[in-house]
């Protein structure tokens, strides 16, 4: 018999499916007006549908060690073309510090060391890219929300934004530089870590060393690796595209729900 809770569970899979299927393969397509309204409305409903069927708290799933997968396909960037980077890089990242600012009462520029010595959260999870691939891997970080307490979030905060170090595209206003943002409800999920190791070592270069974002109940393109900065906003108005993130400014769900 399917209980209220696996029917809720398959319901919010329906969903998310639906808005899967729209984006895999589609960059050109999604440069067109009318296909970005569609995918924006379907966004919505796949927020909406998710948030209304699973508990705020109801965690990904989770697997032992020996689901790991063999091989974890390293997408995207695998090491970031700056002077800046390369320099941190060959010091070990001993010079690295993680900004936090905007919209909290309390800015902080934390070292790995300090990032490590925080509380932390150890899970092996799936990574479902946008692409069609799926790899299971084991993450170990700090978990954004206790990052957020430590900063003291201000009146008017909504949303977190991650900006990393790695360039897509080289521009003169800085809109090809990676950057992502989640919401405090997402930011203050248990699954939601700032990842500095994986598979019980310290996180790859290829994966985002030193430090990535693991939010574990939506897509891939979410996951931002080569963290340097986050910063708290109320809305992303002031951000390069408005859409809150660097695929979704090219069209691409700015919620990615799985």
């Amino acid at each position: 018999m399917t209980t209220g809770f696996s029917r809720r569970k398959m319901l919010a899979s329906l969903v998310s499916g639906a808005s899967t299927l729209l984006l895999a393969g589609c960059d050109r397509v999604t440069q067109s007006e009318s296909f970005g309204t569609v995918l924006r409305n379907t966004e919505k409903l796949t927020m909406a549908g998710q948030r209304l069927l699973l508990d705020r708290q109801s965690l990904a799933p989770e697997y032992s060690v020996a689901d790991l997968s063999p091989v974890f396909r390293a997408n995207g960037t695998q090491a970031p073309d700056s002077e800046e980077y390369n320099r941190l890089l060959e010091n070990d990242f001993a010079d690295w510090r993680l900004q936090v600012d905007g919209l909290v009462q309390q800015p902080l520029s934390l070292s790995l060391a300090q990032l490590k010595s925080l509380p932390s959260r150890t899970q092996i999870t799936r990574h479902d890219c946008v692409e069609g691939w799926s790899a299971i891997g084991q993450w170990q970080g700090a978990p954004l929300g206790r990052i957020l307490d430590l900063a003291r979030l201000k009146p008017g905060a909504r949303y977190v934004v991650l900006h990393c170090a790695d360039e897509l595209e080289v521009t003169f206003d800085g809109s090809g530089r990676y950057y992502e943002s989640i919401d405090l409800l997402d930011a203050y999920h248990p699954q939601t870590i700032l990842a500095y190791a994986m598979n019980g070592k310290d996180l790859p270069v290829a994966h985002g060393a030193p430090l990535r974002l693991r939010v574990e109940r939506q897509l891939g393109y979410k996951q931002a690796k080569y963290l340097m900065r986050i910063e708290v906003v109320s809305s992303f108005d002031t951000l390069w595209g408005g859409r809150g993130g660097y695929w979704e400014d090219r069209g691409y769900e700015w919620y990615a729900g799985i």
